[in-house]
């Protein structure tokens, strides 16, 4: 967004998950949130903002069910290619599908297969933070603080959440 008054402005970090339940409309369900500053790379904060999503997947966990509730796959896109992020989602059993940026060795390596069709429902992230960026307070950045911003991020979140939870009941 460029330099404001008060430094370069703040960028939001965001998990969704894909439901394939009847109720969810497919443009994904945000599972964890965090607020940084403006300048603060993207990689340095990936490996709290999953930590929060998985524990979220495994907090819904009951005794029977029986299915993973950890991803089996994240995409992320470029920010998000250092090598100590992938070396954590592999330490979690979690395949990363991050591309690999240009100045990478192993773009150009004929061996690292990079799977373009689940990077492709990557969408789904896009569409949540449009759909978050629709709340005009959230557009706009009202709130001063990173606090507050959070707790308006979180708003919406929760409406999505009684939307999935309620939609065929009232």
């Amino acid at each position: 967004m460029g330099r404001s008054r008060g430094g370069f402005g703040s960028k939001f970090h965001v998990v969704t998950a894909r439901l394939s339940s009847p109720k969810s409309d497919g443009a994904g369900t945000p599972l964890a949130i965090e607020v940084t500053a403006g300048q603060v790379h993207e990689s340095t904060r990936a490996e709290s903002v999953i930590g929060q999503a998985i524990a979220t997947l495994i907090g819904r966990r009951r005794k029977k069910w029986k299915r993973r509730h950890k991803p089996r796959r994240l995409a992320g896109d470029k920010g998000y290619s250092v090598r100590r992020v992938r070396d954590w989602l592999s330490g979690q059993d979690i395949e990363p599908v991050i591309p690999h940026k240009d100045n990478e060795k192993a773009r150009h390596d004929p061996f690292v297969w990079f799977d373009k069709v689940t990077y492709r429902q990557r969408a789904v992230v896009e569409q949540c933070v449009g759909w978050l960026k629709e709340f005009r307070r959230i557009g706009t950045r009202f709130e001063k603080l990173a606090v507050n911003f959070h707790g308006m991020l979180q708003l919406p979140m929760i409406r999505r959440y009684l939307k999935l939870l309620f939609s065929d009941s009232a």
